[in-house]
């Protein structure tokens, strides 16, 4: 009995943490819904879309493959990608997470009374159970649901592009001398710093302190305002606070007692580039449960490409990163899915005798998707497009 008590006990233990870790998955994230969005998303998670909206090809069965995500699937049914929580006829408590589906699983089309859903074969929104043998093993099966969007192509910019403003900026922390007076400094090697002036950089005892490691601030301009959005800084590397700032008293030439700075103690755990003295330090932000669910915004949007990540890079095509001049304070979440605009060209209208100049309208261009905010700016991936995106494009709602 006594065994049997402590491989229930275990057991038990065992659930508690599987259970933990479905609770803080992101696809179990939830983002507050104003009442307007409630009454919307009542509406159209009960009809489905318009047999309008539904793509010409859309197949009546599919079955999920490993390597589908969303995104693909709702192209596949839909003429307006981003509605698809309403072809899933998702409930209100879903209507902001992604709809667990998983390979195997056949996606069946309905379409009833002018409108259009997808349901899956069964009524089956879970994946099946999975008998195992009596011992310790367990398999997380949410995380074979599919995903929005690959994540391994914007995983780089989650972790490394840095936003601040100018205030992050000047109070950011610095590298002031390497082990040994080394010029180039890269991973696995010792360096000090210093925080700002008045601010010394201090151990938080107890506490894993991890910092980013950039240079090269690049200020980001409105391209109408010229206003300073930000300031956009070359990722390098992490480091990790090893000893805090502090000072020591210690004999001048004149035998009287001065104070002298010890400089803060890191090491380099990852370098991307090689630092250097005069590279600076942001404290390394908390990590974020990823949900990415295309959406239109609910307000009108629209702003313009403020630039394109990779400075040798002139025009942006499918899969790379955008920065827009649109935020937090603009109302801009992770998942937004704004139309790309081509901007028309001004020409002189050569059969009007006056030689009137003309602008052409603007042209849809492509989507994008926002993955990253910032108060004034957004990082978006540039999910299709026409033509090359260029610093100056404008956007607007997908609608």
């Amino acid at each position: 009995m006594g065994k049997s008590t402590v491989a229930l006990a275990k057991l038990a233990a065992l659930a508690a943490v599987a259970s933990t870790l479905v609770t803080t998955s992101g696809w179990a994230q939830n983002f507050p819904i104003s009442a307007a969005q409630k009454q919307t998303a009542k509406e159209v998670a009960q009809k489905g879309v318009p047999l309008s909206e539904l793509a010409a090809n859309a197949p009546e069965r599919y079955t999920i493959k490993s390597g589908d995500t969303l995104w693909a699937i709702s192209r596949l049914y839909l003429k307006s990608p981003w509605r698809w929580p309403e072809l899933w006829g998702m409930n209100l408590e879903d209507i902001k997470n992604p709809h667990r589906i998983y390979p195997g699983q056949v996606l069946v089309l309905v379409r009833k009374d002018g409108f259009a859903s997808l349901r899956v074969e069964g009524e089956q929104s879970d994946p099946p159970t999975v008998k195992v043998s009596p011992r310790t093993r367990y398999e997380m099966l949410s995380d074979g649901a599919l995903p929005t969007l690959r994540s391994n192509i914007i995983e780089a910019f989650l972790a490394e592009p840095i936003i601040v403003d100018e205030a992050g900026l000047q109070s950011a922390a610095r590298i002031v001398a390497a082990l040994e007076s080394r010029v180039l400094i890269t991973r696995g090697d010792r360096a000090y710093a210093r925080g700002p002036e008045g601010t010394p950089l201090l151990d938080d005892q107890g506490k894993d302190q991890q910092f980013r490691v950039f240079r090269n601030a690049t200020p980001l301009k409105d391209p109408t305002t010229g206003e300073i959005l930000g300031y956009e800084a070359q990722f390098l590397g992490k480091a990790e606070l090893v000893r805090g700032e502090s000072t020591a008293s210690v004999k001048g030439k004149d035998g009287k007692l001065v104070d002298e700075v010890i400089p803060a103690t890191i090491d380099i755990l990852v370098a991307k580039e090689e630092m250097r003295v005069g590279d600076r330090l942001v404290p390394e932000p908390p990590r974020e449960l990823l949900s990415y669910v295309p959406r239109a915004p609910q307000l009108p949007t629209e702003g313009q490409i403020v630039s394109i990540y990779g400075s040798a890079v002139r025009y942006a095509a499918g899969n790379q990163v955008v920065v827009i001049n649109r935020g937090i304070r603009d109302g801009l979440e992770r998942g937004h899915v704004m139309a790309i605009l081509r901007s028309g060209e001004r020409i002189t209208d050569r059969t009007d005798s006056a030689r009137t100049v003309i602008k052409l309208p603007n042209e849809r261009n492509g989507l994008l998707i926002v993955f990253r905010t910032f108060e004034k700016l957004s990082y978006a991936l540039v999910l299709e497009v026409s033509e090359g995106v260029k610093v100056g494009d404008r956007f607007e709602n997908p609608n």
